[in-house]
């Protein structure tokens, strides 16, 4: 079979590009499809999309009612309360230094291909094709985790309301309807997506604030914040409290995850060298506020710390709701959660649609001619949407078979998508003066918390590859370095079939001599 043929040649070419490889200066305000053109793509999705709207999708991924929510009974017992609000805070912050300093160059290069783009661009073909390939198996990795998280949710809510006992199968099913409906919903275009998102920041906060105020108001017994805040519980089998108290980090780093769907939907955005820079730092800093709020609210409120680690429904914060307020406030609430996590479904597969859209449009994929097809009636990526929700289900599938298997899955997604937002920052740190903000800068604050950013990020990446329970055994085992080694063995092996055909395209001059001159930079 024939190579895919490449995109369409770029336009006459404009003023060199912020590449950092014709001295320093910022990239003045502009028209954004100019500045598209310019880094060597012809404009083809709609620009229907605002500021809010970016920020809402970023805010809807990171989804509090999701990441805390699934979570909340593995930190029950990787260091108990202290961890998960403690950690939550100091988490948070530094997860606001990655943010900030990922904004910074998703300003200057506001693509759909995002952080593999910025590494091409910054660092040379290898460093794109390896970021590339890490960003998308972590996205196809979320949809999945969020997707297969809100199906037990929804099982369990069954389980209270009408008394369905949930069993593999049953979840399997709920799983696949919840991703059709998701497909479905982004095949109608960016506009109705960003409606939904922006409805999901408030419903997201609304729901934040009524599940707080119940278990403030009506429980008649809280624990004290003697309890809240220095409680410390290992069931994690590992005797140094400082190994537990790290991987108890993880609900945290975990939840802080997919705020790069901003810089994925920037040229359907509006302003995008402004607006997608802002929408990833805010949409992490709301979240850090409401999301200690709701872990608070949640930990304030157990009633029995054994009964609800072992609970029947197999989600702890159900259990809460139950003893607390009662089934049928219970049920209401877990409503409340579903429909969360189902706004932060269907935001993570427009990010990883776009993703798999520009990695096509560049030649990276297998059938790449196929995915980067644009529909003309709607501006989306049609067949990168179905390809998208496709490999999800196919990433699930081992959980009719296995319990582990729905870990493996989030171990795909945070082992994945984390290291591969240090490496455009790591990249841009390299540059030092030859790479040019664009509109969003941190000024002389861009090597210090860029620094902060890449440190931050390779120490949790050793975080995710460790055991986390002990003795370790098949059951037990984290696949997340397995998933690491395997998606690197992958991008390896398809980088010798892809080599001559990928390619992100020069905003002036030819590619190829573009990325070899950005390979030679040290």
């Amino acid at each position: 079979m024939s190579p895919p043929s490449p995109p369409s040649p770029p336009p006459p070419p404009s003023p060199p590009p912020a590449t950092g490889r014709s001295g320093s200066g910022r990239v003045p305000p502009r028209d954004e499809e100019e500045r598209l053109r310019e880094l060597g793509y012809q404009p083809v999705l709609a620009r229907r999309m605002g500021g809010f709207g970016n920020f809402a999708i970023s805010f809807s991924v990171i989804s509090i009612l999701s990441g805390c929510m699934t979570l909340y009974g593995f930190g029950l017992g990787t260091g108990g309360p202290a961890v998960m609000l403690w950690g939550w805070a100091g988490v948070g912050l530094f997860v606001l230094c990655v943010g900030m300093a990922l904004a910074e160059v998703t300003s200057a290069y506001p693509t759909s291909g995002a952080l593999y783009y910025m590494a091409d661009r910054l660092g040379g073909r290898k460093w794109g094709w390896y970021t590339g390939w890490l960003n998308l198996l972590g996205l196809l990795g979320a949809i999945a985790g969020i997707d297969y998280g809100c199906a037990l949710f929804t099982g369990a809510f069954l389980n209270l309301q009408w008394g369905v006992e949930p069993t593999p199968g049953s979840t399997m099913l709920i799983f696949v309807c919840i991703l059709l409906l998701h497909a479905t919903l982004n095949l109608f275009g960016v506009r109705l997506v960003s409606l939904l998102n922006s409805i999901s920041v408030w419903w997201h906060l609304a729901g934040v604030a009524l599940i707080v105020g119940a278990l403030a108001i009506v429980p008649s017994d809280h624990q004290s914040p003697e309890f809240v805040f220095g409680e410390f519980v290992n069931d994690t089998g590992w005797d140094n409290p400082l190994y537990v108290a790290a991987i108890g980090l993880l609900l945290a780093q975990y939840t802080f995850s997919g705020y790069d769907a901003s810089a994925h939907l920037s040229e359907e955005t509006s302003n995008a060298s402004v607006s997608a820079a802002k929408g990833i730092v805010r949409s992490i800093w709301v979240s850090w506020i409401a999301g200690f709020a709701l872990l608070a609210g949640l930990t304030f409120a157990i009633q029995d710390y054994a009964g609800t680690q072992e609970t029947a429904t197999g989600v702890p914060p159900a259990q809460i709701l139950i003893d607390a307020l009662g089934s049928g406030a219970a049920s209401a609430l877990l409503l409340v959660v579903i429909v969360a996590q189902l706004f932060c479904g269907n935001a993570e597969v427009a990010a990883a649609s776009r993703m798999v859209f520009a990695f096509s449009r560049d030649n990276a994929l297998p059938g790449s001619a196929l995915w980067r097809k644009v529909s003309s009636r709607t501006q989306t990526p049609v067949p990168a949407v179905w390809l998208s929700v496709g490999f999800a289900c196919v990433l699930a599938l081992p959980s009719l078979y296995s319990a582990t298997a729905y870990g493996a899955v989030t171990a795909i997604n945070v082992i994945g998508i984390t290291p591969a937002y240090a490496i455009p920052v790591y990249l841009r740190l390299r540059a030092g003066d030859r790479f040019r903000p664009g509109p969003w800068s941190l000024g002389r604050w861009s090597r210090p918390i860029g620094w902060v950013a890449v440190v931050w990020v390779a120490c949790v990446t050793v975080l995710f590859c460790l055991p986390q329970s002990s003795p370790v055994t098949v059951d037990s085992m984290n696949y997340a370095s397995i998933a690491l080694v395997a998606v690197l063995v992958l991008a390896t092996v398809w980088w010798f079939v892809a080599r001559r055909t990928y390619s992100t395209p020069a905003a002036y001059g030819n590619a190829r001599e573009q990325a070899e001159i950005a390979e030679n930079i040290v």
